[in-house]
């Protein structure tokens, strides 16, 4: 697989590591300081990677448009108009956009959604824990946590509470950030019930995970038709109405 990588952060170093030890190819890199070199370079991949940040966002949307490269997007702190972008450009290619790519988390989704259907009941609670780094808060991947508990939207999130707040309403989905040290990323989802509290952790040792689980991806989406795809159709099959 030949990849064009966009944004050699922490994260594109590392894919770019791990890519040409498994004997992937390069057919670029463009950075921050490179970023209109996308107006000129054409397609060059089967797959362009892209874990830069959301400024970059145009300037990859018309480079997909333009050539038909498969997208796959690892960039978090989008807004919900920049999210519809990735819709837009399954027209033109086959792209997807996830906040975490780690084969734990996309399962961790899927057991979450069956979990919530059965304790609707149940307060809920989402905790995060990230390294002191990180620029965002909440985590995409808390993010995608709250939208797998509640896919309909009829709970009101509270991102932290905060002097007399007065009691829990019933609604209420709780979603707190933690940030320290060297964190790869640890998240939890509390359901709380009459007299037993049920909880499932995700933790990540490393960014290597979501390295693995993103390359895995791409080389599936490189060989698909055009369309927007969610990480659990990659991994499990079965396209999403």
């Amino acid at each position: 697989m030949k990849i064009l990588l966009i944004g050699h952060g922490r994260m594109g170093r590392l894919i770019e590591q791990t890519a040409l030890a498994a004997g992937d190819a390069l057919g670029g890199i463009i950075d921050v300081g490179n970023l209109e070199d996308l107006q000129t370079i054409g397609r060059v991949a089967d797959v362009a990677i892209d874990f830069s940040a959301p400024a970059a966002l145009p300037a990859v949307a018309r480079y997909v448009r333009e050539t038909g490269t498969p997208l796959l997007s690892g960039v978090t702190g989008l807004s919900g108009t920049e999210l519809a972008v990735f819709d837009d450009l399954g027209r033109c290619a086959p792209v997807i956009h996830s906040a975490n790519y780690s084969l734990g988390v996309a399962v961790f989704r899927r057991v979450l959604a069956e979990a919530a259907e059965t304790l609707a009941d149940f307060d809920i609670e989402i905790v995060e824990t990230h390294h002191n780094q990180k620029a965002d808060a909440p985590s995409g991947t808390a993010k995608l946590l709250l939208e797998a508990v509640d896919p309909q939207r009829r709970r009101t999130p509270v991102y932290g509470r905060r002097g007399v707040t007065g009691p829990r309403e019933k609604r209420e989905i709780g979603v707190h950030a933690l940030r320290g040290g060297t964190e790869a990323g640890t998240h939890t989802v509390s359901f709380f019930g009459p007299d037993e509290v049920f909880e499932i952790t995700h933790r990540a040792s490393s960014r290597q995970i979501f390295v693995n689980g993103a390359l895995h991806a791409a080389r599936k989406l490189a060989g698909l038709p055009k369309g927007r795809y969610e990480l659990e159709e990659l991994l499990f099959g079965g396209r999403k109405g």
